[in-house]
């Protein structure tokens, strides 16, 4: 392990989530152990012309226990999410409302689409009732940086605030970027994550017509087969997870619980393709290779990975293959999973919820499965824990995301160790 100074050291104070799985943290984690999908058929609009009708939606999310119905109707779907997942994670991490040093504390969140719900909507009452019925706060609630803003607000977090749209990668490298604040001595506290709200007609057509998604519509709690030869793409999900980081020393003062302590992070890009990654895995090893540099680690010393695992042909392949090149023959011990094949790919939220399960596998010892798992592939050979959790002794995890454009981002994360 890299050797750090105690100022350049960041850990995980508090969690936060809502997800297809539950509305918590450990109701999505429960749901993840106990190999459970949040696949089921649209229930947020008519998606019966569709040649996709299922998803992975947050069920039973109830705004108002956040905040006012007046506050919502100013924000997309996606910033409501995220602030309950925020608030969530303040209130695990003992702070409640109000941020230690408000000048020392800081946001950033990814998001892949932000509210582009909102702007469609306003398309459509622009078209069929006019100008004057336009949601006055639609255009800032489009905005992809809405999401970090309104955590920001709510805990007067005054410091280091951006917003990462890196597509599939975007949450994780959220928390990856929330890191480097820190470590650069910009904030002594970051709320980090990322986050998905974007069930939508459009976006449902516009995955389908690219042919990523999944159209297991009449089975879809297998509807999800990732590194199963007959997986045939991903079910598009929503959702949201944030975390609290906190450089170390400060967390100490404090008294905080530590969960576990972000020890690597490196993200770059495939250049190759706008929707297809590179077929050697050359961006993905090159990713993965930097954040163990990064964290001072060696391949052997990885006890778990959480794969990107989407679902498609090329991309689970193309990752395991990744996975063989630079682990060598680690790559055929060491355990892998797909939070995907039960939460479903929820784009920009989807890293930071797969980091939070890499947090809740470090604290539990207990690996969750990947669903559906029954035909392999010779192409996809390595140990994928399937459909079965796994107890094990895990210390240092991996996880990645490997997305669109070629956006790759990774975490190492370890139990906190004085």
């Amino acid at each position: 392990m890299k050797q750090r100074d105690i100022a350049e050291r960041v850990v995980i104070t508090g969690m936060g989530a809502v997800t297809p799985l539950g509305l918590s943290v450990q109701e999505s984690w429960e749901g993840m152990v106990a190999g459970r999908s949040g696949i089921a058929p649209i229930t947020q609009f008519d998606a019966s012309d569709l040649p996709v009708r299922i998803a992975g939606e947050v069920k039973g999310f109830d705004v108002t226990q956040y905040m006012d119905a007046r506050e919502a109707r100013r924000m997309a779907r996606c910033a409501h999410l995220a602030l309950a997942a925020g608030i969530q994670a303040m209130a695990d991490a003992g702070l409640g409302d109000q941020v230690p040093n408000p000048e020392r504390a800081g946001v950033v969140m990814g998001t892949a689409n932000g509210g582009f719900d909102a702007g469609v909507e306003t398309w459509e009452t622009l078209k069929n009732k006019g100008y004057k019925r336009i949601n006055p706060f639609t255009f800032v609630a489009i905005l992809p940086n809405m999401p970090a803003h309104h955590l920001s607000a709510r805990f007067r977090c005054l410091a280091y605030n951006s917003t990462v749209v890196t597509a599939c990668a975007s949450g994780t490298q959220g928390i990856g970027e929330a890191t480097e604040a820190i470590r650069r001595g910009a904030a002594d506290l970051m709320l980090a994550g990322g986050v998905e709200g974007l069930i939508h007609p459009a976006t449902i057509a516009g995955l389908a017509t690219m042919r990523v998604l999944t159209t297991g519509n009449d089975s879809p709690e297998t509807a999800m087969k990732p590194f199963d030869a007959r997986r045939d793409g991903f079910a598009f999900s929503e959702g949201s997870a944030v975390m609290v980081l906190e450089r170390l020393d400060h967390a100490l003062e404090r008294g905080a619980r530590i969960y576990a302590e972000v020890l690597g992070y490196a993200a770059n890009t495939d250049a190759y393709h706008v929707a297809i990654p590179d077929p050697e895995g050359a961006g993905a090893v090159r990713c993965m290779r930097w954040a163990l540099e990064d964290a001072g680690v060696e391949p052997a010393e990885i006890d778990y990975i959480n794969a990107h695992g989407p679902g498609t042909e090329v991309g689970d392949a193309t990752e395991t293959k990744a996975i063989k090149i630079l682990f060598g023959e680690h790559a055929y011990r060491v355990p892998i999973s797909s939070t995907k094949s039960m939460a479903g790919h929820a784009s920009g939220g989807t890293g930071a919820i797969e980091a939070m399960a890499c947090v809740k596998t470090i604290e539990t010892g207990i690996i969750h499965p990947t669903i559906n798992y029954e035909v392999p592939d010779p192409e996809c050979d390595l140990d994928y824990v399937p459909n079965v959790a796994r107890k094990a002794g895990v210390h240092t995890t991996l996880s990645n995301s490997f997305g669109l454009g070629g956006q790759n981002a990774c975490l190492v994360l370890r139990c906190y160790q004085e």
